[in-house]
């Protein structure tokens, strides 16, 4: 297994949450409802940095993340991650649909 510093695996971390909310383009709760923490998303650092098919776990927390998706690309730091090609990908697999966001 590869090791990783602790940047590149909070990096991951980001990429994957972010990943997952992009997968995530329409879930039955609101904004309101939802509890926007790209932590939920760590199920899909394996899919996100090595690759893999992501986890039911992994769909599951997407579509939950769905509702937050557009707040995670308005933020200049974590938009790399969710435009990832990983990122649809897991998107793909998980047969969630990626949102237009508008970005201001």
């Amino acid at each position: 297994m590869m090791m990783m510093k602790a940047n590149e695996s909070s990096s991951l971390i980001v990429s994957l949450c972010v990943v997952v909310v992009l997968v995530m383009s329409g879930g039955g709760m609101g904004v309101a409802d939802a509890v926007c923490s790209l932590t939920e998303l760590e199920v899909c650092l394996p899919a996100m940095l090595f690759g893999q098919s992501p986890s039911r776990e992994c769909c599951n927390k997407l579509n939950e993340q769905t509702p937050c998706f557009c707040e995670y690309m308005r933020n200049p730091s974590l938009r790399p991650y969710v435009d990832s090609p990983n990122a649809t990908k897991i998107a793909a697999a998980c047969g969630v649909a990626i949102p237009t966001c508008s970005i201001n």
